[in-house]
């Protein structure tokens, strides 16, 4: 009650991380814009909660590599979405709308570069989290692309 009556409003988390990626992103060469920041920022986190459930599901767990990073990829994604949809393009459109097209691009992103670059990596003979740490390179740009034109386009 007292934040309507003085006309001041608290600073949530999520104005906090736009004003440290704007803050950032002023100072970076090649005119990087805050949200590109705020995405690496955000997928470099979700992707190591990425191996790390990798990891627990293939290594210790003994599951295929396919499931381990399936499960994975789906976990690491659903938290991406929502710290992206919140912290960093803060979006306030309706959120079905959003979900289906963001379930649209990591299908695309599963079969092209988990399934396609990853697996077949690992099929190739290359250690499974230096396959999955490449794919995952040719992921972030596809995502952000997607995330920024597409999912959470400002209309």
């Amino acid at each position: 009650m007292a934040e309507q009556i003085t006309g001041t409003r608290r600073r949530t988390f999520a104005d906090i991380f736009a004003g440290f990626c704007a803050s950032v992103a002023k100072r970076l060469p090649f005119g990087i814009p805050a949200n590109f920041l705020g995405f690496a920022l955000i997928n470099g986190f979700t992707f190591g909660v990425d191996l790390l459930l990798l990891t627990v599901f293939h290594g210790w767990w003994g599951l295929p590599v396919w499931l381990s990073i399936t499960l994975g990829y789906a976990g690491a994604f659903a938290l991406s979405f929502v710290l992206n949809r919140t912290l960093n393009f803060r979006s306030h459109a309706p959120v079905g709308r959003q979900t289906a097209l963001y379930v649209v691009a990591i299908a695309v992103n599963y079969v092209v570069f988990l399934l396609g670059v990853g697996g077949g990596l690992v099929e190739l003979g290359v250690q499974y989290h230096v396959s999955r740490i490449v794919a995952g390179a040719c992921e972030g740009v596809f995502m952000y692309c997607a995330l920024r034109w597409v999912v959470f386009r400002e209309r």
